[in-house]
């Protein structure tokens, strides 16, 4: 699948790449980062830095343009299991065994379309900080940050609360172990705050719920828009600090242990749980998909939509 013009997708030939021969069973659709791709907002700037690992086209278009694909590996050392690759949404590629990691038994074909996502989780779980005991707040119920908050309610004693103007997001944030708030509801002083929902009403949020000398993770990318966000007042005297987390990299004090592969690994292990089997929202087979992929990726209520092969 090809994104060819703003609002605009197409089934065409593309490259197969080279290495062992994997047929595609599931792919999953990141809603945030595909659809910015697909608006053709990404900025000139950023345009080697957002490429995705296998990407064919260029920025903003034509493209091909994905990274969480399972599939059956034909070839190769894992011939004959399920694998997980970082590639884009096509019926079959070739990888380097390197490039392909084989699924944990445990873990359903259907469910690891959300590996990549659950690394980009954990990836912000490190960079936030979190530790157990702390009072964690998650703004934005988006895949991400319900992946996130899941994450963070394994932590003992944490106090997970998940925010979001999507009230019908309030069932599925208690089942990912945290409490759902509307933003009016929203408890301020919390030892975390973690920003997922890539809007300025939520970034500035973050910032009056933060505690004294308290990090906020922004770990939405806005692509070219402009944030406004008010830095005096509080934001001074409480001498809180913005970092950003993207997954693009390991944060620094892991670095020398972790490989991306080690990190993508145990994204797929942390995965052997049913209950987020409720982070898939919707499923469409590969040769429907370009014709309905404009309305997922504007659909709010879309978390992860799975393309079955």
């Amino acid at each position: 699948m090809w994104i060819t013009a703003p609002d605009r997708a197409q089934i065409r030939p593309a490259d197969m790449g080279a290495g062992s021969l994997v047929t595609t069973l599931f792919t999953g659709i990141s809603r945030g980062t595909e659809r910015l791709v697909l608006s053709g907002t990404i900025p000139d700037s950023e345009h080697d830095r957002m490429r995705a690992p296998f990407q064919q086209g260029d920025f903003p278009f034509p493209v091909k343009y994905g990274y969480s694909a399972v599939g059956q590996a034909t070839e190769g050392a894992y011939a004959g299991r399920a694998v997980f690759a970082l590639y884009p949404h096509q019926d079959q590629f070739r990888l380097p065994d390197d490039a392909l990691i084989p699924l944990p038994d445990a873990l359903p074909p259907e469910r690891a379309v959300l590996a990549a996502n659950m690394e980009t989780a954990l990836n912000i779980l490190w960079d936030s900080g979190a530790g157990a005991g702390d009072r964690i707040t998650v703004i934005g119920a988006g895949l991400v940050g319900l992946l996130v908050a899941h994450l963070a309610a394994r932590l003992p004693g944490a106090e997970v609360t998940v925010i979001d103007t999507q009230t019908a997001r309030a069932d599925i944030a208690t089942r990912m172990g945290g409490t759902f708030a509307t933003p009016e509801d929203a408890q301020a002083d919390q030892d975390i705050v973690i920003h997922t929902s890539a809007s300025q009403a939520g970034l500035v949020q973050a910032l009056s719920l933060a505690a004294p000398q308290a990090t906020i993770t922004e770990a939405s990318w806005h692509g070219a828009a402009q944030i406004a966000l008010p830095l005096g007042g509080a934001f001074h005297s409480r001498r809180l600090r913005i970092v950003s987390s993207q997954v693009g990299s390991v944060p620094p004090e892991r670095a020398p242990r972790w490989t991306l592969r080690r990190r993508l690994s145990k994204a797929l292990d942390l995965l052997a749980d049913d209950r987020l089997d409720h982070l898939i929202s919707g499923e469409t087979s590969f040769d429907r998909v370009a014709d309905a992929y404009p309305d997922i990726l504007a659909d709010p209520a879309t978390l992860c939509h799975r393309i079955t092969y």
